[in-house]
Parts: C-alpha cells; sequence; structure tokens
C-alpha cells in the first residue's frame, strides 16, 4: 500500500491513521504507543503544552522529523479563542496545519458548527490548511468544503465516548457530498471501529482516547494500524452484496474437476 497516499492540503501520507498525543499515562507510553500505530500525523493540543520548553514537554517525545505536527484548538469555545489559539501555534513554529475545533456544548464537547465554519473561513484566508472537526452532517461538510477547508473531519461519536459510528448513512452521505477527504474523527473504541470507518469509504480515522485509554495502549496502537488497514483494502476490494437467504460456495453444478455420471 506504499502507493496509497492520503493528501490534506500539500502534505502527503502514507499512513492513514491519524493519532492524539493527549490522556496518556507518560510521555514514554506515548512515545511507544506512536511509534506502533505507523501513524505520520499526530495531534497536538496548542492550550495544554509548553511552547517555551522551560520544563518537559511532550514535544520532547514527539520529533518533528518523523511527524508531521498537527496542532489543535483543543477547549476553546468561540471563535475568536480558536482563530487565536491556531495563531499562537503557528506563531510557535508548530505547523500552518490546523485542527480546529469550536466546541459548543461542556458535557457533549460537540461542535459549535457556526463558529467553526466563520472560524475555517478566517484561517483560510490566512493561509492556514485548516481541518475542522464537525457533527456528521452533509450540508455542513459542504459547506466547510466551500469555506476552503483541507478536509472534513465528521465525528462518528461524541469525543472519547467508544461508541463508534453511530449513524453510518450520514458518513456515506457526506462521502457522496465533498471532494475533499473525510478524515472520521471521535468516538472510535476499538479497532472494528476504525475497520468500519476506512469499510464505508473515509479517507482516514483520528483517534486518541481509543489508544490512551486502553489498557496497553501499545498494543492498541498497532491494532488499530492494522485495521485502517484491513479496512481500506476491503472498501477498494469491494464487498458481496448481502442477501437474505444462503448461497452456497460450492454449488453442486459447474463444479470444475468433477464429471457426474
Amino acid at each position: 500500500m506504499e502507493n496509497d497516499i492520503l493528501k490534506i492540503g500539500n502534505f502527503s501520507l502514507r499512513s492513514r491513521l491519524i493519532a492524539g498525543t493527549g490522556k496518556y499515562a507518560s510521555f514514554e507510553i506515548m512515545e511507544k504507543a506512536l511509534a506502533a500505530s505507523g501513524a505520520q500525523m499526530v495531534t497536538v493540543a496548542v492550550r495544554r503544552v509548553n511552547l517555551d520548553r522551560t520544563k518537559e514537554s511532550l514535544l520532547d517525545y514527539v520529533d518533528p522529523k518523523k511527524y508531521i505536527l498537527l496542532p489543535n484548538t483543543a477547549g476553546c469555545y468561540s471563535k475568536e479563542e480558536a482563530v487565536r489559539v491556531a495563531r499562537l501555534g503557528r506563531a510557535a513554529g508548530l505547523s500552518n496545519l490546523v485542527k480546529l475545533e469550536v466546541i459548543g456544548d461542556e458535557k457533549t464537547l460537540l461542535p459549535d458548527n457556526v463558529a467553526l465554519l466563520e472560524a475555517t473561513g478566517e484561517l483560510v484566508k490566512e493561509g492556514f490548511v485548516v481541518m475542522p472537526y464537525t457533527t456528521d452532517d452533509p450540508i455542513m461538510a459542504k459547506r466547510l468544503e466551500d469555506a476552503g477547508a483541507a478536509c472534513v473531519m465528521p465525528l462518528a461519536a461524541p469525543i472519547g465516548s467508544g461508541q463508534g459510528i453511530l449513524n453510518r448513512l450520514n458518513i456515506r452521505l457526506i462521502l457522496e457530498k465533498v471532494r475533499v477527504p473525510v478524515i472520521v474523527d471521535a468516538g472510535v473504541g476499538t479497532a472494528s471501529d476504525a475497520a468500519i470507518a476506512m469499510e464505508l469509504g473515509a479517507d482516514g480515522v483520528l483517534m486518541n482516547t481509543a489508544i490512551a485509554g486502553a489498557k496497553d495502549p501499545v498494543k492498541m496502537a498497532e491494532a488499530m494500524k492494522l485495521a485502517v488497514r484491513a479496512g481500506r483494502l476491503a472498501h477498494e476490494a469491494g464487498r458481496i452484496e448481502k442477501k437474505m437467504y444462503a448461497n452456497a460456495s460450492s454449488p453442486a453444478e459447474g463444479r470444475v474437476g468433477m464429471s457426474i455420471e
């Protein structure tokens, strides 16, 4: 699958798994899990990292020569706050990429799509490669694309819930609606969830809690890597049609190498 490249803006990725860096028990475990995941792009929460490097930081464990850093605006509850944090991350030398999050509710952590759309348009004009985290709304996905988003990132389920894809139909509709890459983000719980997302035709999956919160994050990271690859291959191969009744794998008629007297 070396020639199967995911392009986001001017970035090219061989791995379709994007991994987060939060919630790990230690930076050392995070470092091992990222390596096991095979991810090339990793998220960094700008508001939660020590940018001046005066004390230990997760940036000490994420080699920018090995990984593409994806700053995110996690924890922002307004357009103004999200835009400011995105600018801060770029000014600190992280990247002109931004995973744009504008949260609308503290309990569900669901996105404020109105503010998200406005922030996307503003940051695109400033030269950012914007990757917006949104609900699984096909209309909003199209509007984000029209605003200049480099991809759209619909949730599978609420952040950290581990419920997997709750609305497969909406993901399919988004895939039909937009031409930019579709990265399923938030709500993945285990490897089968990632495989399902890819089987639906998603271009990639972003996850954090599913790996960091596992009993063995390193093993789960490898499982996710394999699941994303398997799901991608299955989508390209094309599954068989679902049927109500049985269809014998070896029918009596037409068997190769047999003669009936």
